[in-house]
C-alpha cells in the first residue's frame, strides 16, 4: 500500500483511533501530533488557534507540533498546505512481561548463548569505554552497578529540558534526580552496564564502562505518549554530541497504526539515526497473537530491531534455545518488512532494579539472588523477561564494536551485527538474521557506504513465491547478499510456500501494481531452508500459532513465562 493511500485510511479512521487515545484536559479535545513539509510559522499558530486548537508542544529538530484540538477540527487541522499528515499522539509503554516463577541465577548461559568474549580473549578487554549511551524509558535510579555520574532529563508532561555547552552537560544542568519509580529504565541500564559490584561480578552488564544518560518518557505506570519519546529524540539531536552519545536504546514502542512513512515516532528515531547515532529498539512482546506484530518504531527499515531469545541455560548446547514464544513477529504491519533484524537473549533476565520501585515491590519472588555470595545480594537485582531485555544487549554490542573503531557508520554497525549473527533453523520473520554474536560482532569487517535498510517482502505476481528484497543490491555489495545475513552463505532452497496461496490481508499489494522501480532488488525467489513455515496452514491474516510446542499450558490458559 503506497503512503498516499495509507495517509488517507489514516484520516478516514482518525476520529474514531483518538477517541480512546485522549491526552487533553477537556473530553472533547485530543492531542495531535501534526507533521508539516517545513517549520510552522506565526501564521499556522493563528490558523490552529482559529480551530480551537492550542500548541502544547513543539520541538527544535523536528517539523512537528503538537496540538490539543477537539475531534470536530482534526480534519480541517490536516487540509491546510504544508500540512504533511495529522496522527494521533498515541501510548507507548516499555517491552517487559511480568513473570512469576522463581528467578534464574545462571547469567552465564545467556552470555554464553550471546558470544560473549570469555575473559582473557581479545575482545573481553573492550568494554565502552569513552562511548555514551542514551536510555529513553522510564529512568535510571540510584545503583551501586550502575554510572554514578549519569544525568537524567525527564520529558513527562510536555517538559522540555535544554542543554547549552559541554559544561552544562558534564553538571546535569537542568536535569532532574535520578529517580525510576517503574524499575523499567534501571534493569535495562543494568543489562548495558551494570559493573555487578552488587552480586560479586554475577549479574553484570556487557559494556561496563560505557557512560549512560537516561532520557525518562515512561512514568511509573510505564505509560508515556509518542510525543515524549520524541522529545527525548529531539534532544538527543540537538544536545547527545556534548553527552557523547553513540547508542539510543528503546526498550518501549506503540502500536503500528500508521505506514512508517507517515509515522512520527519513525520519523524521529530515522532523524537521530541519520545524525550518527545508533538506534536499537525493542521488537514488541506480542509474538503470540501472531505475525505482522512488530512494534513502532521497531517497524523503521533503518534502526536495528531486536526480537528476543529463550535460553535453556544448558551452557554450550543451544540446541534446544528458541526464539521467545511472545517475542514480535515479521513482516511489520502494512510495509512488510522483513523484521526483527536479529533476536538476543531475553527470557528470564537478572539486571539491578531501583530501589522502592513499582516491579521489585510488586514481584518479590523474583528478587534476584547471588549464590556465589550468599542468599541474597548487596544490591537490588530483579528477573524480568521481554524484547526490552533483549534489547540492551545488543546496545552494549554497539557500543563495544564502536570503542574498538569509532569511525564505524550505524548502517556499518547494524550489516555487520546481522551477518555475524548466530543462524539458527528458524522462520526468518521470527528470528530475523539470528542470535546476537558479540565476539563475532567484534571481529566482522567490511562496511555499508549508504543505509542498511531491512529488505522489503511481497507476494509474487508470477506464482505462490514469497519474494525479499535483495540485501546485495541494497546495501551496495555482494558481501551483504542475503545468502550470508540469514543462512550462511546459502539463500533459501526448498521453493515452497503457505498452503493456502494467499499472503496479504486485502488481496493486494500496492496499488499501482509496481514493486521497484529498477526491476533488480529481489533475490531468486526462494524461500526458507527448513521446508515449511507455519503448521496450521495459515498465514499472517489469522493471529493464531500452534503454541504446544512452544511453551507449556495449564488449564487452558497460557503461562506468560517461557520455562
Amino acid at each position: 500500500m503506497n503512503n498516499i493511500n495509507f495517509a488517507k485510511i489514516l484520516f478516514v479512521a482518525l476520529a474514531v483511533l483518538l477517541a480512546p487515545v485522549a491526552y487533553a484536559a477537556k473530553a472533547d479535545k485530543v492531542d495531535v501530533i501534526v507533521v508539516y513539509e517545513a517549520k510552522p510559522d506565526q501564521a499556522e499558530k493563528d490558523r490552529v488557534e482559529k480551530l480551537g486548537g492550542e500548541l502544547k508542544r513543539e520541538f527544535d529538530n523536528f517539523d512537528m507540533r503538537v496540538i490539543s484540538i477537539s475531534e470536530n477540527a482534526v480534519e480541517h487541522l490536516g487540509k491546510a498546505k504544508g500540512v504533511k499528515f495529522v496522527a494521533p499522539d498515541r501510548e507507548t509503554f516499555g517491552m517487559a512481561y511480568l513473570m512469576s516463577a522463581p528467578p534464574s541465577s545462571d547469567k552465564s548461559a545467556a552470555h554464553k548463548t550471546a558470544g560473549i568474549p570469555a575473559d582473557g580473549s581479545a575482545n573481553s578487554y573492550y568494554n565502552g569505554r569513552n562511548v555514551g549511551v542514551a536510555i529513553i524509558d522510564s529512568g535510571i535510579g540510584q545503583h551501586v552497578d550502575l554510572d554514578q555520574t549519569a544525568c537524567q532529563y525527564d520529558f513527562l508532561n510536555a517538559a522540555a529540558p535544554k542543554v547549552k555547552s559541554a559544561k552544562e552537560a558534564a553538571e546535569c544542568k537542568n536535569g532532574s534526580s535520578r529517580t525510576d519509580p517503574l524499575g523499567h529504565g534501571t534493569h535495562v541500564a543494568g543489562v548495558v552496564s551494570g559493573s555487578g559490584d552488587g552480586s560479586n561480578q554475577e549479574h553484570k552488564g556487557v559494556a561496563t564502562s560505557a557512560s549512560l544518560l537516561s532520557l525518562r518518557a515512561l512514568d511509573g505506570e510505564g505509560r508515556g505518549v509518542t510525543s515524549d519519546a520524541i522529545a527525548a529524540l529531539d534532544f538527543l539531536v540537538s544536545h547527545g554530541p556534548l553527552f557523547n552519545i553513540k547508542v539510543v536504546n528503546l526498550s518501549i514502542g506503540k502500536a503500528v497504526e500508521e505506514s512508517n512513512a507517515t509515522d512520527p515516532l519513525v520519523l524521529a528515531v530515522e532523524q537521530v539515526w541519520d545524525s550518527g547515532m545508533v538506534v536499537v529498539v525493542a521488537a514488541g512482546n506480542y509474538g503470540r497473537d501472531g505475525h505482522m506484530t512488530i512494534t513502532s518504531p521497531g517497524n523503521s527499515r533503518k534502526v536495528i530491531t531486536v526480537g528476543s531469545l529463550t535460553d535453556k541455560e544448558t551452557g554450550d548446547d543451544f540446541t534446544d534455545d528458541f526464539v521467545s514464544t511472545y517475542s514480535s513477529m515479521g513482516p511489520t504491519l502494512g510495509d512488510h518488512i522483513l523484521k526483527p533484524d536479529l533476536v538476543a537473549p531475553g527470557n528470564k533476565v537478572t539486571a539491578a532494579i531501583s530501589s522502592g520501585s513499582t516491579l521489585m515491590n510488586g514481584l518479590p519472588d523474583r528478587i534476584g539472588k547471588c549464590l556465589t555470595i550468599g542468599q541474597y545480594c548487596s544490591a537490588n537485582y530483579l528477573e524480568l523477561s521481554g524484547t526490552s531485555m533483549a534489547t540492551p544487549l545488543v546496545t552494549a554490542t554497539a557500543a563495544l564494536m564502536l570503542q574498538k573503531d569509532s569511525s564505524l557508520t550505524p548502517a556499518t554497525i547494524k550489516a555487520r551485527l546481522m551477518r555475524s549473527a548466530r543462524k539458527i533453523s528458524a522462520d526468518p520473520t521470527e528470528v530475523g538474521a539470528g542470535v546476537l554474536n558479540v565476539d563475532a560482532a567484534l571481529n566482522e569487517t567490511g562496511s555499508v557506504s549508504g543505509q542498511a535498510l531491512s529488505p522489503l517482502m511481497a507476494r509474487s505476481d508470477e506464482g505462490p513465491v514469497i519474494l525479499v528484497e535483495d540485501t546485495a543490491e541494497l546495501w551496495g555489495d555482494a558481501t551483504w547478499g542475503s545468502g550470508y545475513l540469514w543462512t550462511d552463505g546459502y539463500l533459501w532452497t526448498d521453493g515452497y510456500l503457505w498452503t493456502d496461496g494467499y499472503l496479504w490481508t486485502d488481496g493486494y499489494l500496492w496499488t499501482d501494481g509496481y514493486l521497484w522501480t529498477d526491476g533488480y532488488l529481489w533475490t531468486d525467489g526462494y524461500l526458507w531452508t527448513d521446508g515449511y513455515l507455519w503448521t496450521d496452514g495459515y498465514l499472517w491474516t489469522d493471529a493464531v500459532t500452534n503454541y504446544n510446542s512452544l511453551y507449556e499450558t495449564s488449564s487452558g490458559s497460557v503461562d506468560l513465562q517461557d520455562d
